[in-house]
């Protein structure tokens, strides 16, 4: 542009990264970061499923903010 505030019809530029294929560019980029982090939970989740414990005491006796609470459970499934 030439100083001015007005486009001209040639100055318009529908594929610059402004228009359509910046549009598309950042489309394709946050489906890749969707995609990646779905991937990633549904790992995850499957690892820690088999990853399961099991409570040695009466769960009233557990206490909310305690580190004796480690003590309370035992791993039963895998372990990693």
């Amino acid at each position: 542009m030439a100083g001015n505030s007005q486009m001209n019809e040639n100055e318009r530029g529908i594929f610059a990264l402004s228009g359509i294929t910046g549009m598309l560019i950042a489309t394709v980029l946050l489906l890749s970061i969707l995609a990646f982090l779905t991937i990633n939970a549904i790992g995850v989740q499957q690892n820690e499923a088999q990853n399961f414990y099991k409570i040695n005491q009466d769960l009233n006796g557990l206490k909310a903010n305690s580190p004796d609470n480690s003590s309370q459970y035992e791993l039963v499934g895998k372990v990693k």
